[in-house]
């Protein structure tokens, strides 16, 4: 199938041969060359963690406790979906969490509490979703220990913070760090620039962080757990956003159409692909439609005469009905399990659910 067009302006096309040299599984020479900036980001690194890292004692920042689910690559590797599943089953298991999230690519800085009306340019295409998906409260800020003490203020239930990547955010307090990586790893193994990691890559995980790979098999030397990953179904835009399931009836309808009719299938996320190969496993036969992650989608980015589009969730919270014209958008979700020893493993690191630390 034919694909959609590429951007080919200049700081496109370095975007994507630096991102090349990233992938590779071993550090090439343009990647060898760019070492010493490398080290210089480093040092940076170095002395912004010890600047911000919290100093004060624990319950005197914030009196529950926080796990933060994070990557150690640049862009994304399931943190979303990962985040997702944890904070449902933090909820089976009697907690009542929230959730705390910078909002990246949000329009404006000021910390935001988000509902299920705040638009997505607010508040960030990701906190919006994980707002509907779990209906716990989310607040979104920069600073992400501000956004936490604000949470906690405003909703006395909650009683455990899960911090959608906040990684490498030093001042926020963290008592389990869960690292999501996908079927890329850690890439040459180097970090920015030479490589796409955002901090050196450990050589084993602490007593406090567990590793999540979204991937079919381990991608990294570190020892996790494998989540399962399918798709959910499909649902038209107007019923999701009244709340309706997705159905594998329905998707299983599109691909028998996708035969004999134009099928575009759009994603803007970091790696659009393993969205497009899920679809077409399914029996779809699709035209690829690569958006860049965390586009803005106030203007439908296909044809207008575009017949039916599949869209991810993280699209479809960007995406109103009443402006899609005669175009037929179809949300495909997705079905992300942890798996049971992921979830003994972290039970054992957390205490009883109970009343917040005095």
């Amino acid at each position: 199938m034919a694909l959609a067009p590429q951007a080919t302006t200049l700081p496109g096309r370095f975007s994507r041969w630096l991102q090349a040299q990233w992938w590779q599984t071993k550090p090439g020479l343009a990647a060898q060359l760019l070492v010493p900036l490398t080290w210089a980001y480093l040092g940076l690194a170095s002395w912004q963690r010890r600047r911000h890292q919290p100093t004060g004692p624990r319950a005197d920042l914030l009196p529950v406790p926080v796990v933060v689910v994070g990557n150690l690559i640049v862009g994304g590797a399931g943190k979303t979906p990962t985040t997702i599943a944890l904070v449902r089953h933090l909820q089976r298991r009697g907690w009542r969490p929230g959730i705390v999230s910078r909002g990246y690519g949000r329009r404006g800085s000021e910390l935001v509490m988000v509902t299920a009306h705040t638009p997505a340019v607010a508040c960030g295409d990701e906190p919006l979703l994980l707002h509907l998906r779990t209906q716990v409260p989310v607040a979104v800020a920069a600073n992400r220990l501000v956004a936490a003490q604000t949470l906690v203020a405003a909703h006395e239930e909650v009683d455990i913070i899960v911090a959608d990547d906040g990684l490498q955010h030093w001042p926020l307090p963290r008592d389990i760090e869960v690292l999501v990586f996908d079927g890329r790893g850690a890439g040459n193994g180097l970090t920015l620039p030479a490589g796409p990691l955002r901090q050196p890559m450990p050589l084993a995980t602490t007593s406090a962080q567990l590793v999540v790979y979204n991937a079919d098999q381990p991608s990294t030397p570190l020892a996790g757990a494998l989540a399962h990953r399918a798709l959910g179904g499909a649902v038209g835009l107007a019923d999701w956003w009244r709340g309706k399931p997705a159905s594998m009836r329905q998707l299983d309808h599109l691909a028998q159409q996708s035969t004999h009719a134009d099928l575009v299938a759009a994603a803007g996320m970091a790696d659009p692909e393993r969205f497009f190969t899920m679809v077409e496993q399914a029996g779809c036969r699709i035209r690829r439609w690569p958006l860049p992650d965390h586009a803005d989608l106030t203007t439908p980015p296909w044809p207008a005469a575009t017949a039916d589009v599949l869209v991810t969730e993280k699209d479809a919270v960007k995406l109103r009905p009443e402006v899609m014209g005669t175009t037929r958008v179809w949300v495909v979700t997705l079905d992300f399990q942890l798996p049971p020893e992921f979830t003994a493993a972290l039970d054992q690191l957390l205490p009883q659910p109970g009343p917040k630390i005095p």
